[in-house]
């Protein structure tokens, strides 16, 4: 599953911060503006998110990011560090280049990623 992907800009304007260009929640893959449409890495970012989710039976994957998130921020003190070290989205940015990523992924991955 490649997931639905939405365009939707007031939803960003309301509930993420300005630096924030998309979001997946399962089963969808929410973009800022129709120029994210255009950018195939954020695509490619979100797409990886999503095959998480399916593998975690997507309730725990949340569960699993917001106690990894938890447990980095308080060993960082820097929200920045603590989001870009979970291992969900160390997967996700280190193959957000690779168009072919998804066809050959293990699966479990992110736990190489720990």
């Amino acid at each position: 599953m490649k997931g639905i992907v939405i365009v939707a800009p007031i939803f960003f304007k309301i509930f993420m911060a300005p630096w924030v260009s998309g979001i997946t929640l399962f089963p969808f893959i929410i973009l800022k503006d129709k120029e994210s449409l255009n950018k195939p890495d954020l695509i490619q970012h979100e797409q990886i998110h999503i095959r998480q989710q399916l593998e975690l039976l997507v309730i725990f994957f949340y569960l699993w990011y917001i106690i990894e998130y938890l447990i980095k921020r308080i060993k960082t003190g820097s929200w920045r560090e603590a989001y870009r070290n979970i291992s969900f989205e160390k997967e996700a940015y280190a193959h957000q280049h690779d168009s072919n990523y998804l066809k050959n992924r293990p699966f479990g991955e992110h736990i190489y990623w720990l």
